[in-house]
């Protein structure tokens, strides 16, 4: 598997196609919007979605946290998606998450969507992190950035679509600027919101390039590459 490396206030981090960043200096993982149990949450609702998300995204989690061997993983808000989750969860899920991350230190952003601590997650529940020059955040853009500083945020989901020869092809993706880096969501049943919706604009003024996920390598563009105007795909509900 191939990782792309970025710059952000002098630290280097590393993309991986899977959607986390790390932080080697650090011995950091950093994932955003696991959103632990939405399947159940819709099917709640009457949805005709089968409420397996939750496994899914902890195999997909446990194998990421195998190949990288972090010391500390930093999860940028929306772990849960919503405070009723960790109620609704299998039993065996929620044993098999506090095993995997146990050995390891946890930083849980609070997100829009899980703003409470869970007293059955291991870690700590923070509004945000500041390390180094960096701001760890779930909204980005939510408050101004000193020159010279970073953010890196989740809650919006970005995806993109580059134009191909045979037509554009959307994936989830990192989007990268000079001072903030958004993170794709990880949860297995998370959607998109395209990266040139207007609802993105405060994040992509200063946007450079996007890193849509493949399966072994990342797929970078810059920014201006993309498919213009904006054409609404569906987005998905944060």
């Amino acid at each position: 598997m191939s990782l792309a490396p970025l710059h952000l206030a002098g630290e280097r981090f590393m993309l991986c196609p899977s959607g986390v960043a790390l932080w080697p200096a650090q011995r950091t993982l950093i994932v955003a919007d696991l959103h632990f149990e939405k399947g159940s949450a819709q099917a709640m609702r009457g949805l005709p979605v089968p409420p397996y998300d939750t496994r899914e995204t902890l195999t997909r989690l446990a194998f990421t946290l195998r190949r990288h061997a972090p010391r500390r993983v930093i999860v940028l808000g929306d772990a849960l998606h919503d405070d009723g989750a960790v109620a609704r969860m299998a039993r065996s899920d929620l044993v098999a998450l506090q095993r995997l991350l146990a050995p390891l230190e946890v930083l849980w952003i609070a997100g829009n969507h899980d703003p409470a601590p869970q007293p059955e997650l291991p870690g700590r529940c923070l509004p945000e992190w500041r390390e180094a020059r960096l701001h760890f955040r779930h909204i980005g853009g939510s408050t101004p950035i000193a020159r010279q500083e970073a953010e890196l945020s989740g809650h919006y989901h970005p995806k993109a679509t580059l134009p191909t020869r045979i037509g554009g092809v959307t994936r989830p993706c990192f989007l990268a600027g000079g001072q903030r880096l958004v993170l794709p969501a990880f949860g297995a049943f998370t959607g998109g919101l395209d990266v040139l919706d207007p609802a993105m604009s405060s994040l992509t003024r200063g946007a450079q390039r996007v890193f849509l996920l493949g399966r072994d390598r990342l797929h970078s563009a810059a920014f201006e590459a993309l498919r213009q105007p904006f054409a609404a795909t569906g987005s998905a509900a944060r």
